[in-house]
Parts: C-alpha cells; structure tokens; sequence
C-alpha cells in the first residue's frame, strides 16, 4: 500500500510545484503595464479578420494572375537572407521584423494597395530557402494578421502548397538555377 502512495506522490509533486511556481504567483499577482503591448487587442483583430482571410486565399493560377496586374505588391515578410536566396520574381522584400507603420508605408504606400503575400510554407522543394514552419506559426498567418493591423485592407494570400520545381510562379536569386538558354 505505501509503494502506490509513494509513487503518486512522486509523480505529482513536481506538478504541483510547477503549477504554483514562484513566477507564477508573481505574474498573477499584477498585471505589468505596457502601452506597447496588446495581446487582448491582437486575439481580436485575428478572429476578425479570420473570415476575411480565407475568402482571399488564392490558387496558384489566381496568384500568377494577380501578380502581373499593375498596382499589385508582392510581399516577401522572410528574413533579408532567405529573400536574396529564392524569392518570388518581382516581389518587394521587407522582413516581418521590421514593419513599421513607416516602412510598410515607404513599400505600400496606399492602404487599399492590393497586397499578395507569401511564406515558406507555400513551396517545398527549396528548404534553405524556404524552409518549413510548423503550421500553426506559418508566416503567412501573422502577415496577414498584422497587415490588417495595421490598416491594409486589400491583402491576398498564396494558399496552396507548391513545389518549387513544378509551380508556374517564377523565382529569382542567388539560388535559383539561371535559365537554360536555347
């Protein structure tokens, strides 16, 4: 009888502990201030926006469409290196880290710009260049929620998973193979 209680305790204790840890009870103690800071306030804008975003998720024959009318931005939001590897051909570079209300206006200047975006999770076949999120963090998802944030209202998404040696969008940079010449 006193192995079972023994062992109970034993696997339950460091729970506990974990539960009612010191950093815990401070953080539930008081809330920490920061104007800057809008976890409530973002959870919103996500579920509003998350019906709008799925109406304007594109195949690759709309996408390809899309990018070629005038007016229309390509955004690339990966990081700068990943950007200069393989990107899009004619797609703007600004890395997620680095929106700004001033630099998206100085690469969208007009909120009702229309907006394509892409992510890593829209292509397989390149995994420096492109290399897989988990889904749930996909790039696309927070670009998405942050462009609407940030009052862009005209903001389209690549939806389907591509390979990058079959799909009809073109690429460019340093690792993409240069044109076989005829």
């Amino acid at each position: 009888m006193k192995l079972p209680i023994l062992f109970t305790i034993a696997v339950l204790a460091p729970l506990y502990a974990v539960e009612n840890s010191p950093q815990q009870k401070i953080a539930a103690a008081r809330p920490i201030p920061n104007e800057l800071i809008d976890y409530t306030k973002h959870l919103r804008i996500a579920s509003e926006v998350q019906p709008v975003r799925e109406k304007r998720r594109l195949t690759e024959d709309q996408f390809i469409t899309a990018a070629a009318e005038r007016g229309t931005v390509v955004l690339d939001a990966r990081s700068a290196d990943k950007f200069k590897l393989r990107h899009i051909r004619g797609a703007i570079s600004l890395p997620f880290t680095d929106f700004t209300v001033e630099s998206l206006a100085k690469v969208i200047p007009e909120k009702t710009t229309r907006i394509l975006i892409y992510c890593n999770n829209n292509f397989r076949g390149a995994p420096v260049s492109l290399a897989g999120k988990i889904a749930p963090a996909s790039l696309n998802i927070s670009t998405y929620i942050v462009l609407a944030t940030y009052g862009y209202t005209n903001v389209y998404e690549l939806g389907p998973l591509l390979d990058v040696k079959t799909t009809g969008i073109e690429f460019e940079g340093t690792e993409v193979p240069a044109p076989v010449s005829k």
